[in-house]
């Protein structure tokens, strides 16, 4: 389907966003649409301050830099307020009900409960018992909303989704398990190059090759040829890698000789933070083919979109 003949509604009948493949493709256009349509306001210094009143919940189980700042940011800019709790599964195995929290803060005249760094069974848990919607900024598992301004960037400078090749190399992370379900339910090309110890998690990339062909190599050049965005993530969030590991990466950085047989007109993506030198190199991620602050810039509006179609 492509985006640009698609007529949005800015309505969707989703209640949360805990991951991608439960959003159809319209719905994933509409967000999409929403996204712009929010740019386009901050731009020309509109008034959105459409949560004029409401309270959003931002529930964090770990530490949080840019999504916290765009969070934060994002609802003062629709009007609303925001408010952060403390998390902790030390508290949820002491018996602390899921049921109880939501059914309590939602009674405290809060309009929706963002999460962080919570198990995507346990978030899920939240969901089906939530009567506000739930949404997952980031877990082990998905990314919704850096894959959702990943693609408006994507749209956004490309024109267009549909027939557009994406080449994730490194790692697979939960970056990449949520940027490979939005590309192909988006009718863009993916090939994906991750070394065998590292590859996107089995079951996620089954889940996004229900809804198109997925190419899976171990061999960044042949995934990179002909691409029209590159895109790699961090190695080392959150986490550390053995020398050994680093050696198994080392391959997959993206630089010169990588981005030499993609398009011409490819561009570079990355989610923050980075590690130049590590999975790329600081002539890529700082080159003009690079539009690492244009994705940062897009995350903001793109939350703005989803609390705006979320919240009812």
């Amino acid at each position: 389907m492509d985006i640009n003949r698609y007529s949005p509604g800015y309505f969707i009948n989703q209640k949360h966003m805990t991951r991608l493949a439960d959003y159809s493709t319209e719905e994933l256009f509409e967000l999409l649409y929403a996204t712009r349509q929010m740019k386009a306001k901050f731009a020309a210094h509109e008034n959105t301050a459409i949560l004029q009143g409401v309270t959003i919940a931002l529930l964090f189980g770990d530490a949080s830099l840019r999504t916290r700042s765009a969070l934060e940011i994002g609802i003062r800019q629709l009007g609303g307020e925001s408010v952060n709790l403390p998390y902790s599964e030390n508290d949820m195995r002491a018996g602390e009900n899921i049921k109880d929290v939501v059914n309590v803060i939602c009674r405290y005249g809060v309009g929706a409960l963002i999460t962080r760094g919570i198990p995507q069974s346990e978030l899920e848990n939240f969901a089906n018992v939530s009567p506000i919607p739930v949404i997952n900024s980031t877990n082990s598992d998905f990314v919704p909303i850096q894959a959702l301004s990943d693609l408006y960037t994507i749209w956004e400078k490309k024109k267009k989704l549909e027939g557009v090749k994406l080449a994730f190399i490194g790692k697979g992370t939960n970056v990449a398990a949520s940027l490979l379900m939005g590309a192909v339910k988006c009718g863009m090309e993916v090939a994906v190059a991750t070394p065998e110890t590292f590859t996107v998690n089995t079951a996620h990339l089954e889940r996004a090759e229900q809804y198109g062909n997925i190419t899976i190599t171990d061999d960044p050049l042949f995934a990179a040829k002909n691409a029209d965005v590159v895109y790699t993530d961090s190695y080392r969030y959150h986490t550390q890698l053995t020398k050994e590991e680093t050696e198994t990466l080392a391959p997959y950085k993206v630089n010169n000789r990588i981005m030499a047989v993609a398009a011409g007109t490819a561009m570079f993506m990355h989610p923050l933070p980075a590690r130049r030198g590590i999975e790329v190199s600081p002539e890529v991620i700082d080159g003009k083919q690079s539009v690492v602050y244009e994705q940062a810039e897009n995350k903001l509006h793109a939350i703005k979109a989803l609390l705006a179609l979320l919240i009812k």
